[in-house]
């Protein structure tokens, strides 16, 4: 018998980086680990930022979009500057024949994902949408239990996520709805996406509420939405950034990014903001972006990602997805499929993107999918604004639209 030999080694691809803040800081434990990947070029406007990039990472950083899109050892760009610069730095790195990875929302408004979507086929390269935690493993096991049909058709999905989102230091335009502040499109995109992937991606209509709790904060505290689906499913998603009940608590204290939680913790976020004016807010938050200090946890994860807590039911069993498997309660038992810790946190959004932009893979979560949540979003805050049901027309189903 001959000895199992491992999987060739990925050639690594060659990622550029649009904004060095606190998108980028959060995906850099993955950015700095992943076999797959080296970061070679970076563009930032804050000198300290790309000072850092280059000492670390020895790449070349650039002061403006079109010296990185121009960079010729760039084969793919991460965009990860806020919302609102989405749709031109997007399109010009498309443009440019590179693979594009966007934080998540892809854009504000479905025109400027449509547009995306378009540069990306006119191009021939991949837009990829995400980080969003649909990728993260437990969830995409859990669809591939509903997909093979053991349980019989899923009928309904519950998503809950409690945090303290809100209370996290942020920026004026974070706490400005019309720029993409508050918790619907910075948080809802990541439960949207979760409940869609489960739930086979065609939404159908959405009827929701969602509103300010606190003047202070400007922007939505919290939402609830009913998510009816083509197929006759439905959903019910419930969030909110109030910073009172710590849905983690339902979930073993494990917190969304795999890390342990403590308990003691509690109201830490509102405590550290009390008495700050909003210049102490804006310079609490650049302190935690790349080269003011923040450089990314590199501590290896004990669990993988979550979003809270979430139950797919089916005919014959709920499933539930957690940061280390999937509980299976069945008409006749019980039982968790394990799945081992991730070796690199986020590894499901490199290996996405490296498929795509190396091997030609159609990803899932591409411009299409990323619009279609979008979508999704767009209704959230409309059905609470005008007090209806509103009809979605973009939704696409999970996989290969080519």
């Amino acid at each position: 018998m001959t000895a199992p030999t491992s999987p060739p080694p990925r050639r690594p691809l060659r990622l550029g980086v649009i904004g060095l803040g606190r998108a980028f800081v959060l995906m850099l434990p993955t950015l700095r680990a992943h076999p797959a990947l080296r970061l070679v070029a970076a563009m930032d406007p804050r000198p300290e930022a790309r000072d850092r990039f280059v000492a670390e990472f020895g790449g070349r950083a650039h002061t403006t979009v079109a010296a990185l899109c121009a960079d010729p050892e760039v084969e793919a760009i991460y965009v990860a500057s806020p919302h609102g610069f989405h749709r031109e730095q997007v399109i010009a790195a498309l443009e440019a024949g590179r693979h594009v990875l966007v934080e998540k929302p892809m854009a504000l408004d479905l025109a400027s994902c449509m547009a995306m979507v378009a540069a990306a086929e006119r191009v021939g390269v991949h837009l990829l949408v995400g980080h969003s935690h649909s990728f993260d493993a437990p969830v995409l096991h859990a669809r591939r239990a509903i997909d093979a049909g053991t349980h019989g058709r899923l009928r309904m999905i519950t998503a809950l996520n409690f945090t303290d989102f809100l209370y996290r230091p942020r920026r004026p335009e974070e706490l400005d709805t019309a720029q993409g502040g508050g918790v619907v499109w910075s948080q809802a995109a990541h439960q949207v996406d979760v409940v869609r992937l489960l739930g086979g991606g065609l939404v159908k209509t959405v009827r929701a509420t969602a509103a300010v709790w606190d003047p202070s904060r400007r922007s939505e505290t919290a939402y609830n939405a009913l998510l009816t689906f083509t197929d006759g499913a439905s959903a019910t998603l419930t969030y909110s950034g109030a910073g009172h009940f710590d849905t983690d608590e339902l979930c073993g204290w494990i917190g969304e990014l795999g890390q342990r939680r403590d308990p003691a913790e509690h109201g830490r976020a509102r405590a550290r903001l009390a008495g700050r004016s909003e210049a102490d807010e804006i310079a609490l938050k650049a302190a935690r972006t790349y080269g003011a200090g923040a450089g990314g946890d590199a501590t290896p994860p004990v669990a993988h990602n979550h979003f809270g807590f979430v139950v797919a039911s089916c005919d014959h069993a709920d499933l539930r997805p957690t940061a280390d498997g999937v509980h299976i309660y069945a008409d006749h038992g019980r039982r968790f499929e394990a799945l081992p810790p991730p070796v690199v946190a986020r590894a499901e959004v490199i290996d996405e993107l490296w498929a795509a932009a190396v091997e030609g893979v159609p990803p899932i979560h591409d411009g299409a999918w990323g619009m279609a949540t979008l979508e999704v979003c767009g209704a959230i805050l409309q059905s609470a604004a005008e007090d209806r049901e509103v009809v979605l027309h973009h939704q696409v189903v999970p996989g290969d639209r080519r």
